[in-house]
């Protein structure tokens, strides 16, 4: 009979103690300690497909010409540079309710409709349920097998018996594995069967995707060593009442990181999107007060954001300032900068900034669209044409240089944009534009007194 011994398990990082603590030792986390009992078993059930393998020279290391597989969804295939790698293990994030499970099974369709054999492996929903959200996706491939188990080992016996190509697990919190007693979702269950998983996938050449849930701090729920144990993780994030949503990748093994896929929500599940400004700039906006656009870079690719500014008289003794998908340490240093080079007092009046669309903007390269809706609201000034503002501003009020110029100059003319001010350090590197007029300054005094040129707005300066 296996014997019983009681352990206090930490939370946060797994690790084990004998007996309760206030702190963690490991992680220094407080009251993060949960009285676990773990059996301890002579033989143990764990499923090891691992074989012996043996030392090879590295340059005699054979790469197969299918080495990774295209999903056929662009975005996706975008955000990890060609397709997933056989032998990888990939982690997929999110809120609920943002899509995870829509996407995953989007995918398992799409690669069993290239032949691969593909075993979706569901702890949360029944065959059933899984079958009627494919069918508002598209034909289910005969190639697509699907197991409704919370049973680790199980899975596992499946996907060894049916030499599976890709395994899609949703979730890894959701399954546990008989060697340990506690509870599935736990930090023990959950690395266990990673690690079970991931053993299985290296042996078998083929390819895994975990499906996690996230914290309220917006991580992946469980220990932060999964992170370190798979070889991609991609997060799904957007608003629930938005109908867009940005695949990001946080962590890329074989293509480099931070790139971003943009989805958007429809009724036969998430729809790729190529021209990403359209989604988050308004033509009809553009031509009120307080509205300025930016060209930002996620990734390898830039796109337009809409900046917007309501600046009004407070009725309280305390401005407010209330800022949405803009960083408020850069909102801040941009607004000392208004009422200290300026003259502009703001310390009176509320303020509001807001990203459309949802976005979280954190680039220094939007501080000039940042400053102008602010003024453009304060002043109530309206542009006469297209135009967009790309720079970091300096706390002295200079105007600094940004990455990639010419991809934002390119977005921006592609957008029908007919004016950019842009940092002057950075003219020396615009590209040739046929359409865009670009107009370099130097700082916040040259900046507004270009604005008051090309749009007759004199009364913004006040000499």
């Amino acid at each position: 009979m296996a014997k019983l011994e009681t352990i206090f398990e930490c939370q946060e990082c797994g690790s084990s103690h004998p007996r309760w603590q206030g702190q963690c030792t490991q992680c220094q986390a407080w009251n993060s300690l949960v009285e676990m009992t773990q059996e301890k078993l002579k033989k143990s059930s764990t499923f090891n497909p691992t074989k012996k393998s043996k030392a090879t020279p590295l340059a005699q290391v054979e790469i197969s010409e299918h080495h990774s597989i295209k999903t056929d969804i662009s975005e996706l295939d975008h955000v990890l540079g060609n397709g997933f790698v056989k032998g990888s293990v990939t982690l997929i994030g999110g809120e609920p309710g943002i899509g995870k499970s829509t996407l995953s099974l989007q995918l398992a369709i799409q690669l069993a409709k290239t032949g691969q054999k593909v075993l979706y492996i569901t702890a949360e929903e029944s065959e059933t349920q899984i079958l009627l959200r494919s069918k508002r996706l598209g034909t289910v491939p005969p190639s697509l097998l699907v197991l409704a188990d919370t049973n680790m080992l199980n899975c596992l016996e499946q996907c060894n018996s049916l030499n599976a190509d890709v395994v899609i697990l949703d979730s890894i919190q959701t399954v546990s594995h008989p060697d340990l007693s506690a509870t599935s979702g736990s930090v023990s269950q959950v690395k266990y069967c990673a690690a079970q998983l991931i053993a299985w996938t290296k042996s078998s050449n083929a390819i895994s995707i975990l499906i996690g849930h996230i914290t309220k701090d917006g991580m992946i729920a469980g220990p932060k060593i999964l992170e370190h144990m798979v070889d991609v993780i991609l997060y799904v994030e957007g608003e629930r009442n938005q109908r867009y949503r940005l695949l990001r990748s946080y962590k890329n093994r074989y293509f480099h990181t931070d790139e971003i896929g943009i989805f958007q929500m429809e009724e036969c599940g998430l729809v790729p999107v190529d021209q990403a400004s359209e989604l988050f700039i308004e033509a009809s906006s553009l031509k009120n007060p307080g509205t300025a656009v930016s060209a930002i870079i996620e990734g390898s690719r830039a796109f337009l954001v809409e900046v917007q500014a309501l600046v009004v008289e407070t009725g309280y003794g305390m401005a407010k300032r209330n800022f949405l998908g803009v960083n408020a340490n850069r909102a801040n240093l941009v607004i000392a900068g208004i009422e200290k080079i300026l003259g502009k007092k703001l310390f009176s009046k509320d303020m509001f900034l807001n990203i459309i669309g949802g976005l979280k903007v954190d680039e220094p390269a939007c501080d000039l669209a940042i400053l102008m809706a602010i003024i453009s609201s304060n002043e109530d000034l309206r542009f006469k044409r297209r135009v967009a503002f790309i720079g970091e501003i300096g706390l002295s009020g200079e105007i600094r240089s940004v990455p990639l110029i010419a991809k934002r100059l390119n977005e921006c003319e592609k957008m029908g944009f007919e004016a950019c001010f842009i940092p002057k350090t950075n003219a020396k590197n615009c590209p040739e534009l046929k359409q865009l007029s670009v107009i370099p300054v130097s700082d916040l005094r040259d900046l507004m007194a270009s604005v008051v040129k090309e749009f007759q707005s004199e009364h913004l300066v006040q000499t």
